[in-house]
């Protein structure tokens, strides 16, 4: 694994240049972060491989008893197109320092990083049959891992819809254990006490970030009614500088959509919120002439039943609400379907604590937002899923406990 993580290192602007072609994602980005980090989270696991250990019970009984944790066996990885590097060893670095074999399947838009990962695995010297990279479409390749007998479990990232599915052939066919990390309608949360001018660029950043396809995107954005209107002016001025371009330029902060149909649902969504009667602030329109580029998009005067306040639309689109009190804010927050992520902006220790006991979702973000490290645990609440990455709880999902019971000596229970 170290061997692997060096070989990345190595290889570092042809992985990023990959990702930028396959998935239309920033080249400065990649090379600075999503590519660097998959090599820390290789060599994080490396560390972790030789720390896995039972513990010694105390039995109630004459009984001698210990735990061991045990590989699960086969695990089936199945690759969203958002992150293909990130998520890829998010899932591959635990499940190979837990001693899993595993057949990960990327996803059909974004299959080249992976195809490179796997011959970089194969020159680190990770053994033939250990780590294996197949292509193919979901309703096909990802359909037979999760139903394959011999696939003792599948880890998936990807939509809620997918993630039924994939729920339900593991149920079907061995009750292999799944885990999901699912889609998701992020709230951030800006108080009357926050920077104005800091919550803008983090409220931006919360939906933007690689052109808003992101499952934890903050994008349902509420603000408390004392800096509303300043906010709004704010948003305006700073999404109007955000510039939509080739990915490979290092002054671009969007590029492209990942495909036609991404693009088009997009475009769908924000004729939606016309439609519905919000206000469209900023933005609302394709980019150029040529590829599926679409302009940073923002409407005010957004109301909590309207369609583009309810489903995840995986792109650079915000809504805008107003807020009176914290009450009202938690209760507003925490009607979705959804419990991937929040954000919180505020000074008031007393409000951060209490909102993020409040709100139902896996991670909350105080003052920040996309703040992800490999020893933090991520995942979701309600329909965004179950099971955790990052962090020693992600190496606990791919080994079995298994408890071994004796008899201590002229016990009864011989």
């Amino acid at each position: 694994m170290m061997k692997f993580a060096d070989l990345i290192d190595e290889n570092v602007e042809e992985l990023a240049a990959i990702d930028t072609v396959d998935a239309g994602k920033l080249f400065s980005l990649g090379k600075a972060m999503d590519i660097p980090r998959a090599a820390e989270h290789l060599r994080y696991y490396a560390g972790a491989a030789d720390k896995i250990h039972g513990e010694t019970l105390k039995m109630s009984k004459e009984l001698q008893g210990y735990t061991l944790r045990e590989p699960v066996g086969v695990v089936g990885h199945i690759i969203p197109w958002n992150f293909p590097t990130s998520i890829f060893f998010m899932k591959v670095a635990p499940s190979l320092a837990a001693g899993c074999t595993m057949v990960v399947k990327p996803a059909e838009q974004t299959p080249l990083s992976a195809l490179y990962y796997g011959h970089l695995a194969k020159q680190a010297g990770v053994p033939d049959g250990v780590l294996n990279v197949i292509t193919g479409f979901g309703p096909t390749a990802g359909a037979a891992i999760c139903s394959h007998m011999d696939v003792d479990e599948v880890s998936f990232t990807g939509s809620t819809e997918v993630g039924r599915l994939v729920m339900q052939a593991a149920a079907m066919s061995n009750l292999k254990p799944a885990s999901l990390e699912l889609g998701g309608k992020s709230p951030i949360i800006i108080f009357d006490d926050a920077d104005v001018d800091k919550a803008a660029d983090l409220a931006l950043l919360g939906v933007l970030y690689n052109k808003g396809e992101v499952c934890v995107a903050g994008s349902r954005v509420f603000v408390q009614e004392g800096i509303y209107d300043e906010l709004v002016k704010k948003l305006s001025e700073k999404a109007k500088t955000w510039v939509v371009g080739d990915p490979f330029d290092p002054n671009v902060r969007q590029g492209p959509q990942v495909s036609k149909t991404q693009f088009d649902k997009i475009l769908s969504y924000i004729e939606h919120g016309k439609r519905e009667g919000a206000t469209l602030l900023t933005g609302g329109r394709s980019c150029g002439e040529k590829g599926y580029y679409i302009e940073p998009t923002v409407f005010t005067n957004v109301t909590d039943n309207m369609v583009i306040a309810r489903d995840e639309i995986f792109g650079p689109v915000m809504s805008l609400m107003k807020f009176k009190t914290v009450d009202e804010a938690i209760k507003r927050a925490n009607e979705t379907r959804y419990g991937l992520a929040a954000g919180i902006v505020t000074n008031n220790l007393n409000v951060a604590n209490t909102v993020s006991r409040s709100i139902r979702a896996g991670v909350i973000w105080i003052n920040c937002y996309f703040a992800f490290d490999v020893d933090c645990p991520y995942g979701g609440y309600k329909m965004s899923g179950f099971g955790r990455d990052f962090g020693m709880e992600a190496l606990y999902k791919y080994l079995h406990v298994k408890s071994v019971v004796t008899p201590i000596y002229n016990s009864p229970w011989l």
